[in-house]
Order: structure tokens, then C-alpha cells, then sequence
């Protein structure tokens, strides 16, 4: 996933609709003890889930959604080829079988992926989907005017760079083979072991051509998951979704459908959605949010009271605060001034900036703390939690920078927690101790995503993100390390602006292994590989805590999202 303040925050977790999304040991039933508040923790079908946001699902259209997994509320009416596991914590960063009858069959070298249809899938309108729908619904995601969603089809697909959508080229793409009703073939430009996650993405989801109203398709989409749209106002700020009576539960495995209705509310301040779900009066007493979180005084507040804080959902979602270092820029041109930042760095203050333990733990690996990253322990620059400035003050020496030296940190003015002034701040303080001075430049968040993303304008030291668009090393490492993304002319997410054949070379054998486990533990080692560069400073992973209302009862949350999944929800 792209960094929230440049996707938009498309993705879920956020609702992971991707973005702001959430995965290290998440907890849900056994954080609270119960399956959900009240005194029968039994789920039962029948009832109204209301859902208040801040941010509105806007493009409602599975070819322009940015979503991790399918997404959250997306995942009730739109279903993939594959999608989520639905269960808590490390179980749920498995990718299953959702329209296909499993997670997909590769050639030899994972240039081809064959995926059989389940058999009696249909529509609301009761007709049979078929593998040519999904092949098209693939297709009008190529279209300019449908754009916003993942790129990895434009880059994987053979043909794909100069596809415009059916459209424009009504011949369709040769990549994608549908011999049957039921069989799709997709053809690579290189292997990919990882398919199966990309099959999760929306643009997966099938579309009826004859139902195809274009840029007009968000507000009625033809539902193939167990809830269809009945009403979507002002893109996405109020969306109603019932019950499709033409989905059947004998054909997914993965999605409960409790309630009849969803009631997504959106627009809403976040002090206000948390107050409503605090106080649980009336419809609120079935409430969730999908994209806010309990801020520091908030939490405080809830865990004061036993009611509240057993209310309360826990997750970890793939996602990395971290420093980042533009070694074209003097002085970090010199390693061990880098280094000798690695040192300087008071985690413990970061993470009281970030709002406390409870909701930020400290990081010195790249990779998120979860073992579907391949996570593997690393400190290569061991301080201890509150920095030893001694050690930074031996390296600078050694740089030539004994009497000290001044740098500019920028950041991003949004009140995020996460580039934020708090945690710029923190940092300023730490590396006083170790005889650098830091001054601040915060700029407005477009400003700040401008800067920082552009090859020509970014700086030589700066707070940011990232998160994954699925929970793997591959979509976590490669965006920043491959030296082949770098991007001169737009978006470049390669702070370090690091082209390392062999760390390339790696990036290219981890993805031909169709083996995620081999895959994680390949992508763990080249982490910890590249942090000998020092070319970041991990700071901490987000931890998220969410309220919901009183009769919310089967409370999953998955280390793929790290939020509520609304598909277990039950609310009678």
C-alpha cells in the first residue's frame, strides 16, 4: 500500500478501503474475553449493523477501489477470486479461496496462474457469474476514466502497460484466457509468486458487461457478495446495503452476513464517532467504525472504565513509521552520519509522541513484526530504548563532525501521530543529546507528500510511512529498496534511492518461490540485509484500538487489517 497521505487513504484499514489500514499479533475475542458484549456472546442473524466513519467509501466501483484484502465494507458486496482469511490475529494473513475453488495453480516458473470457478455463483439478479465476467471486470479497471485502483495488473499482466480498457479497445487483453465459463488463465511478464494475493484486490471482482453503466457503475455495482447496494448519497457519505438473496453461504467460507442491513454513515467527526460508540444509545448500541481510531486522551478516558475497555478492538496492521535518509544529500551522503542517527534515536519518546505504548511499539526492523512478512529480528544499531547519544557522538567524530553538526528534519503538520510535529519533535530532542541540532521544517500534508515523493525535491532527512498492500515482505521492501521503481518523473517511494544489483537480483528469485513460507523467511533475511545500509530508521509499528458498540457481539480481527472485519459482525 501507498502511503496514506498520497493514496488518499483508499485503503481500508483505514477501512484497509487501503488505506489507512492496520496486523502484528491482533486480538479480538481473546483482548475481551467474550465474543461480544451483552449476555448471550452467541451470534444470530437478523438485526441493522450501523457503521459510522469519518471518511466516505468513496468509488464504490471495484475497478477504481485501492483495497487490501477486498477490503472491508467492499468485501460485503464484492468478492474475489481469492480474499482474506477471516479469522484473528496471525491466522488471518492467509489468503483463501473466495470465487475460485482455491487460491490458484501456477506453471513451473509462476508466469501463468489457472483458477477454476466454484460452481452455482450468482448475482442479485440470479444469474450465473462467469470466468468472462471476471476477465472483464479486470478489463474496465484498465480504463483512464475508472482509474484509482492497485497498479500491479497494469505492471504484470502481458500487455497490460499499453491496455486502455474496453472502451477504447474492445478487443479485450489476449493475457487473460477464459476457455470455459468457469476457467480463467492470467499470463505474466515475469513470475510471480504471489498472485494469490493480488487476486484479493477488487479489480478481481466480476462484472457483468451488459450491466456496465461506465463512470456511473458506483452507484448501483451488481452485487456478487452477500449484500447488495440500495442506496449510495453524496459518493459514498451514506451507503445502504441489504442482503442479496441470491448469494449463497454453501459457495463462501469466508463471510457470516449476520446483519440484514449495513448502514454505512460517513462524514462524521471522530471525537463524535467515538463519543456515539462510547454511549451506545439506540442505533449506536449496534455500531462499528471501520477507519477511526482511539486517540491517546481517549483511550486514557476508556480504559478508566471496565465497560468501555472491554469494547474495546485490538490490531496491528503491516505498517512502518520510520526516518528516512536521501543519501545524495550531504551529510547523510557519509554512512556513519546516518548511523550515528540510528544511535541518537530515543525510541521510548518516539513512542510517547505517537501517543504511548498502547498505541505505538517501538520498531528496529523494516519489516512490520509479523511472521506472513517474514519478520526477522535485527538491531543493528542496538541503543536501547532511550538512544545512547555517546556512541553517536564517536561516529559523527569519525565523520569528520566532532564539534557537532546541524540538519533540517522535515515533516508533515497534520495532527497524524506519525510525521507529525509530536514525533519530529521527539526526534529534534533525542539527537541534541548526541551534539546534533535538528531544525523543523513542517509543511501542509499535500506540501509535505509532494516533496517527499518527488526525486527532485526531497530532502535529505524526513519523517514517513508505509504499509503493505498485503501482508507479505514483497509489497514492503520492493516500492522502497528495487532500484528499478525508482521514479524520476512522479510518485517515487524509493527514499534511499538505493539501486543494489544484488538487492534487486533477491527481489526477483524471492518472487518465482509460489512457497509464501520460503518467500517470508527470503524477504526477512534481505531486510535485515539492507538495514546494514542504514539507509532508515524504523521508529515504531501503529497499534489500533477501536470502540464498538454494545451489541456488537463476534469480534474478528485479522493481522491482514488489523481492524474490525464487518463480515463476522453479528448485532442481535
Amino acid at each position: 500500500m501507498r502511503q496514506p497521505s498520497v493514496i488518499a487513504r483508499r485503503l481500508a484499514a483505514a477501512s484497509v478501503s487501503l488505506v489507512v489500514a492496520a496486523g502484528a499479533a491482533a486480538c479480538g475475542p481473546e483482548d475481551n474475553g467474550a465474543k461480544g458484549a451483552g449476555g448471550d456472546s452467541t451470534p444470530h442473524k437478523g438485526g441493522t449493523l450501523t457503521v459510522l466513519n469519518s471518511r466516505p467509501q468513496q468509488d464504490f466501483d471495484p475497478a477504481r477501489l485501492y483495497t487490501s484484502g477486498g477490503g472491508n465494507v467492499p468485501s460485503l458486496v464484492f468478492r474475489t477470486l481469492t480474499t482474506r482469511n477471516r479469522e484473528n490475529g496471525e491466522a488471518g494473513a492467509k489468503v483463501v479461496p473466495d470465487l475460485a475453488t482455491d487460491t490458484g495453480r501456477p506453471n513451473k516458473d509462476a508466469t501463468v496462474w489457472t483458477y477454476t470457478l466454484k460452481e452455482g455463483l450468482k448475482y442479485e439478479d440470479g444469474t450465473p457469474i462467469t470466468s468472462a465476467d471476471i476477465k472483464y471486470g479486470i478489463e474496465r479497471s484498465f480504463a483512464p476514466e475508472l482509474s484509482g485502483g492497485a497498479p500491479y495488473l497494469r505492471d504484470w499482466l502481458v500487455g497490460g502497460a499499453d491496455y486502455q480498457g474496453p472502451y477504447k479497445d474492445k478487443g479485450g487483453l489476449d493475457s487473460i484466457e477464459t476457455p470455459d465459463q468457469r476457467t480463467i488463465v492470467f499470463h505474466l511478464n515475469k513470475p510471480e509468486g504471489e498472485f494469490p494475493y493480488l487476486a484479493t484486490q477488487t479489480q478481481f471482482t466480476p462484472v457483468p458487461k451488459g450491466k456496465d453503466t461506465g463512470t456511473k457503475y458506483e452507484q448501483h455495482p451488481i452485487s456478487s457478495g452477500p449484500y447488495k447496494v440500495v442506496r449510495n448519497e453524496n459518493d459514498g457519505e451514506r451507503l445502504v446495503l441489504e442482503r442479496n438473496p441470491h448469494w449463497s453461504a454453501s459457495t463462501d467460507a469466508e463471510r457470516k452476513a449476520y446483519p440484514d442491513r449495513i448502514d454505512v454513515r460517513s462524514g462524521l467527526d471522530s471525537s463524535v464517532i467515538n463519543q456515539r460508540l462510547s454511549s451506545s444509545q439506540g442505533a449506536d448500541a449496534a455500531a462499528v467504525t471501520t477507519d477511526t481510531n482511539l486517540g491517546p486522551a481517549e483511550l486514557a478516558k476508556v480504559t478508566g472504565d471496565k465497560e468501555l475497555a472491554a469494547r474495546v478492538g485490538t490490531g496491528h496492521f503491516g505498517y512502518t513509521n520510520y526516518l528516512a535518509f536521501n543519501p545524495t544529500i550531504k551529510p547523510f551522503d557519509n554512512v556513519k552520519v546516518r548511523q550515528a542517527i540510528s544511535y541518537a534515536i530515543d525510541r521510548s519518546s518516539v513512542v510517547n509522541a505517537a501517543g504511548g505504548s498502547a498505541l505505538a511499539e517501538p520498531a528496529t526492523t523494516f519489516l512490520p513484526d509479523q511472521k506472513s512478512f517474514g519478520h526477522t529480528p535485527y538491531d543493528h544499531f542496538p541503543a536501547g530504548k532511550a538512544g545512547d547519544p555517546a556512541k553517536a557522538k564517536k561516529l559523527l567524530k569519525e565523520a569528520g563532525y566532532g564539534n557537532g553538526l546541524t540538519v533540517t528534519l522535515t515533516h508533515s503538520n497534520a495532527k497524524d501521530f506519525e510525521t507529525s510535529p509530536e514525533i519530529a519533535t521527539a526526534v529534534q530532542d533525542a539527537l541534541k543529546k548526541a551534539g546534533i541540532t535538528v531544525e523543523l521544517e513542517g509543511l501542509e500534508e499535500n506540501d509535505y507528500s509532494d516533496k517527499i515523493h518527488d526525486v527532485k525535491t526531497e530532502p535529505g532527512f524526513f519523517l514517513a510511512h508505509w504499509g503493505a498492500d498485503w501482508p507479505s515482505g514483497g509489497p514492503f521492501l520492493a516500492p522502497i529498496f528495487d532500484g528499478r521503481q525508482i521514479v524520476k518523473d512522479g510518485a517515487n517511494f524509493n527514499t534511499g534511492l538505493l539501486d543494489d544489483k544484488s538487492v534487486n537480483a533477491e527481489i526477483d528469485a524471492i518472487n518465482k518461490l509460489t512457497d509464501l513460507d520460503a518467500a517470508a523467511k527470503r524477504w526477512g533475511a534481505l531486510d535485515k540485509k539492507i538495514g546494514e545500509r542504514a539507509l532508515t530508521v524504523p521508529l515504531f509499528h501503529p497499534v489500533y484500538k477501536r470502540l464498538y458498540g454494545k451489541d456488537v457481539k463476534n469480534i474478528v480481527i485479522s493481522d491482514w487489517t488489523g481492524v474490525l472485519d464487518i463480515s463476522q459482525v453479528a448485532v442481535k
